[in-house]
């Protein structure tokens, strides 16, 4: 058979019904086997980043692979930011990119190219995949398509690429003769990862068993590793309040009386209260990168014990000192740990509990009051909260907006938030809320994103409306790029090159109805709450543009060299002694 054919069918049998690309010569083989095809269907996207941002959220919400295919040159060179994002965020996709005939590649060859449009993308992106591979010979195809999904898909996953040349692609092949990599001693020695000890789970078990002011900490590992469920059962015999990292806001659902809210630099104050002053922080799939524990880890949870659980033996100890470092598969690490809970007398944390709701009496989600006839973005983000449904799936960009939905929406049973953590991207969402809504056919997607973020990957409104997406697209329109805005003011005097001075917003909903998706303009809070109805009960696309001042800011929000528990706006030193429940850090100038 023709060998194009072959890798079709191997997709078909991951149980990957459609690949997102964006057509170009090198992978013209690799699209016409899947032509007319009922079992698999390409999603021609407008950019090969696009296309590979919709395989991402794919992946994320069909639990096993996203496939996005691109051309050699530009088309390849234009996924890596997703590649990147997946790598990032631990998503397995398999990214596969058509090359320049093997008789035209330069191989070891000093000039700089060959063949037209050839460039070494497997060079390029093995830094951002856990595995790249130039399939030169047609008889290990079958190998490299293997090990590239098991690599995907085992231990901490990811994505794969694998650079198939033309030549190769149209070869004849003879599918019996093909060497697999299962069973190999490749397969056989990778990722033989120990099982979780008793010892280990006898001292978090003692751990807990101790703790007065106990916090768990909850990941996007959670959902990667599939154990929501077991963390689910965790707080129900433990009753331990928990936080959630920004990827790992859809770990739990946020009715949940244990739901804390969001920690961090972008976070809910009271949540960082919570953690700042707990006394046993049991840290579940998250890396407590800077955007979390701040510029002073050293600060982070000072007060409290600290156990971290991940499956990645690097992201353990490196950046904070912990008391136990537990590498596992956190759904494995879950169901061993609530087995040795069975007969678990839950503490009494009522004292805790309401220490907690006294944070949050204090610095509600809301905190700053917006100025007549403004629209405060918290208080709209709680209002579309409220008006979603469980099950929608939302999809945030990168911004001003993703810190607002993340401080203020609150997710409801069955509900899943899909963000660009590691990679910030911005041109995220829109792409992202196109893979989900195929991925998920009948459900509602929520596409949040900014001004900024939406001119990135605009160009994919089309999809929406060919193929006619229930997806909702929430702008929140301040007319400039306004996270770092904030931060040139802060840190630069006020001097806003590039997000005010140089950059311009066009007029939005001329530029989205010319696509043919109705839009709505909000601009003010008293028409929200007509405009959300009117679009959230439309059945295809829609967007609501949501016009903001250009002053609006994320807040509060954690300055450089502060512990996590004293955010901008700063309390008084006073006020900051009188909630804290531990000894709180006062810089020397700062002792009033």
């Amino acid at each position: 058979m023709k060998l194009s054919d072959y890798v079709i069918d191997f997709i078909v049998r991951e149980k990957v019904h459609h690949i997102f690309e964006m057509i170009g010569g090198a992978i013209t083989h690799l699209l016409d086997s899947a032509h007319g095809r009922r079992d698999i269907a390409c999603v021609s996207m407008h950019h090969e980043q696009a296309a590979a941002f919709a395989a991402e959220a794919y992946a994320r919400m069909n639990g096993r692979l996203g496939v996005a295919m691109a051309t050699s040159g530009p088309g390849s060179l234009n996924m890596l930011t997703s590649i990147g994002s997946c790598y990032f965020d631990s998503v397995p996709c398999l990214f596969i990119t058509g090359q320049v005939n093997t008789y035209e590649y330069k191989f070891n060859s000093p000039v700089r190219q060959t063949g037209f449009q050839e460039t070494d993308i497997v060079s390029v992106a093995r830094p951002l995949v856990k595995y790249a591979e130039l399939v030169r010979d047609c008889k290990d195809i079958r190998y490299c398509l293997e090990k590239a999904v098991f690599l995907a898909q085992s231990g901490r996953p990811g994505p794969a690429l694998l650079d198939i040349p033309m030549d190769v692609q149209r070869a004849q092949i003879y599918p019996r003769k093909l060497r697999s990599f299962y069973g190999s001693a490749e397969h056989r020695r990778l990722y033989a990862l120990q099982p979780v000890s008793a010892a280990v789970i006898s001292k978090v078990t003692a751990m807990i068993k101790a703790a007065r002011r106990p916090v768990i900490l909850a990941g996007g590992g959670v959902r990667t590793a599939g154990a929501t469920r077991g963390l689910e059962t965790l707080l129900k015999k433990t009753g331990i309040p928990v936080v959630c990292s920004l990827m790992g806001l859809d770990a739990i659902a946020h009715d949940n009386p244990t739901f804390s809210g969001m920690i961090g630099a972008y976070g809910n104050r009271y949540s960082n209260l919570a953690l700042a002053n707990c006394d046993l922080l049991l840290v579940l799939g998250s890396r407590l990168d800077t955007r979390q524990t701040g510029t002073r880890p050293e600060t982070f949870a000072r007060g409290a014990k600290k156990v971290h659980v991940d499956i990645d033996p690097h992201e353990l100890g490196g950046k904070i000192k912990t008391d136990l470092a537990a590498r596992a598969d956190l759904k494995v690490f879950l169901k061993r740990l609530n087995s040795g809970l069975k007969s678990f007398n839950r503490n009494d944390l009522s004292g805790w509990y309401r220490a907690i709701a006294g944070f949050r009496e204090k610095f509600p989600e809301i905190e700053t009051e917006e100025s007549a006839g403004e629209i405060n973005p918290n208080r709209f983000m709680a209002l579309l909260a409220e008006h979603s449904r469980e099950g929608d799936i939302i999809c945030v960009d990168v911004g001003q907006n993703q810190m607002w939905a993340g401080q203020s929406f609150r997710l409801k049973k069955g509900q899943r938030m899909l963000l660009s953590g590691g990679m910030g991207s911005m041109g995220f969402s829109l792409p992202a809320a196109i893979g989900a809504s195929i991925a998920c056919p009948g459900r509602r997607v929520l596409a949040i994103c900014g001004d900024g973020g939406i001119q990135v990957n605009i160009q994919d409104m089309d999809s929406l409306a060919v193929r006619k997406l229930p997806v909702k697209v929430i702008l929140m329109n301040n007319g400039c790029l306004g996270m770092v805005r904030q931060f040139q003011d802060i840190y630069f005097g006020g001097r806003r090159q590039s997000t005010e001075v140089g950059y311009h917003c066009p007029d939005l909903k001329k530029i989205v109805e010319a696509y043919g998706v109705p839009v709505r303009v909000v601009r003010a809070m008293a028409h929200a709450d007509g405009a959300l109805r009117a679009a959230l009960a439309s059945k295809g696309p829609a967007l609501v543009e949501v016009k903001l001042t250009r002053e609006t800011a994320v807040e509060p929000k954690l300055t450089v060299d502060r512990p996590i528990e004293d955010m901008s706006p700063h309390m008084s030193r006073r006020r900051l002694r009188e909630t804290m429940i531990i000894k709180p850090l006062l810089e020397t100038n700062e002792k009033t």
